[in-house]
């Protein structure tokens, strides 16, 4: 069964330039689906690096930067409960 994907032309072009690549080096030549084929089995087979690469980069905050971040708060001397808050964020 085949199926077509849809792919951008700098994928395609990269396809096309590892296609010519292999030809160079071993003398065979590979169709783009053999080549998607062998890219999709290798990935499959280390899924977890390819998950991961679709994580959001989250870099930490430094301690000098949450220090920073806290400085700018301030203490109102009020006392406020949940129901106060609730009221303001989700009316009465």
């Amino acid at each position: 069964m085949s199926t077509s994907v849809k792919v951008t032309d700098t994928t395609k072009s990269r396809l096309e330039e590892l296609q010519a690549e292999i030809r160079l080096e071993t003398g065979r030549n590979v169709t783009q689906q053999d080549l998607l084929e062998r890219i999709v089995t290798s990935s499959y087979e280390s899924k977890d690096e390819v998950i991961d690469s679709f994580r959001d980069e989250f870099e930490p905050l430094s301690d000098e930067e949450i220090d920073r971040w806290l400085s700018g708060s301030s203490d109102w001397e009020v006392e406020t409960s949940e129901e106060e808050i609730d009221d303001v964020l989700y009316g009465p």
